[in-house]
């Protein structure tokens, strides 16, 4: 049997070749759309954050309860302590306050005889006691001047007929309260000079008292009546004030007032709404804890708040609360097909990605920027 030949043709390589180069342009076409299966696989799944949904997050009506009940204690102490007749510092006699005499005070006593006017400075010693004309070591911490004004009346009257005497708190040097932070004008204080913003410590404990409702609202069961050794601690405005912070889908990301975006609806509106590339329904809000500890995670519905009036998806944001709209699946695929379009021409387009690419069969690097 005669075998055929097939007669060459000039700058023909063989059949050899050729069937090398259509095989590897082949498996790398076939690997190419492997991949492309799989990111498209990995696109059309969830791509945003799974956080807990808001409904999850209520309170348990024993919780509830049970905050409800702390806050009335702490602001029936605080009425308490404001509605105090005597403390430390002072004694309310007769409806009148006065103040509590102590160590290092200084006392003036007038005495008076006839139309004359005698008078004496004395300081309280470290014992509470004080000297004066025929009296000595009367002790008179914790009185009052008008206590110690009868007290020493009686003590004279075993030496002068009818005493007559006055006493005057000079100088207050036994009771202090510290007072520290945001004030115009700080003196006296514990420490002499400015200190860091912080708590109000009041009878041992800490409270934080609103004083906008005290001055602005007029809200008396908040203006706690100080006592000796109390810390009153004015914090001060942080330098951007509370804020939160929007990103994602949204057309106007940024950072807004806490004071304008009280809830996530109100963020939202501020930031320009959704693009059209938000998942609306993963909207996540995240929330940070202590330092070290994961900060929590919501995910709210906004797809159900704005289109189903789920009011129970528009939470109440905190300071410091990042909320986040995540893309729809559909938005990684066109960023995907961007940043991957010379691999889509080879797929789709062989011939155009060899006329590209390869020259008489050989690699082309094109340097063109």
């Amino acid at each position: 049997m005669k075998t055929m030949s097939r007669k060459k043709r000039p700058g023909d390589k063989g059949p050899k070749h050729s069937l090398s180069s259509s095989k590897v342009i082949l498996m790398a076409r076939l690997l190419l759309v492997s991949v492309l299966a799989l990111c498209l696989q990995s696109c059309y799944s969830s791509t945003a954050v799974k956080g807990t949904p808001v409904k999850e997050l209520a309170l348990s009506e024993e919780a509830a309860a049970r905050r409800a009940v702390d806050r009335q204690a702490q602001k029936r102490e605080l009425a308490r302590m404001s509605a105090v007749k005597e403390n430390k510092v002072f004694v309310e006699l007769k409806g009148i306050p006065e103040y509590r005499i102590g160590p290092l005070d200084v006392l003036e006593i007038s005495s008076h005889v006839g139309d004359k006017v005698d008078t004496a400075t004395v300081t309280v010693n470290n014992k509470g006691n004080i000297s004066y004309s025929f009296i000595d070591d009367l002790h008179v911490a914790g009185l009052t001047p008008t206590q110690v004004d009868d007290l020493l009346t009686r003590k004279l009257s075993a030496y002068i007929r009818k005493p007559r005497i006055d006493i005057l708190v000079k100088e207050f040097k036994s009771k202090y309260a510290t007072v520290l932070g945001e004030l115009a004008s700080i003196r006296g204080t514990l420490y002499g000079s400015k200190g860091a913003s912080g708590k109000i410590y009041l009878e041992g404990k800490t409270y934080v008292i609103n004083l906008y409702d005290i001055i602005s609202k007029g809200d008396e069961s908040l203006n706690v009546i100080i006592d000796h050794g109390d810390v009153v601690d004015v914090p001060e405005l942080p330098v951007y004030g509370e804020r939160v912070y929007v990103m994602g889908e949204v057309n106007a990301q940024g950072i807004y007032p806490l004071e304008d975006a009280r809830d996530l609806l109100a963020a939202v509106s501020l930031a320009g709404s959704f693009t059209p590339l938000a998942k609306e329904e993963n909207t996540l809000i995240v929330r940070g804890r202590e330092p070290g500890k994961k900060p929590l995670v919501m995910m709210a519905d906004m797809k159900a708040l704005l289109r189903k009036a789920d009011l129970t998806q528009n939470i109440q944001l905190q300071d410091g609360d990042l909320i986040y709209v995540p893309p729809m699946r559909i938005a990684d695929i066109n960023r995907w097909i961007t940043n991957t379009m010379p691999l889509l021409d080879f797929i789709f387009y062989p011939a155009r990605f060899e006329d590209t690419y390869f020259l008489r069969r050989y690699l082309h690097i094109d340097r063109r920027h």
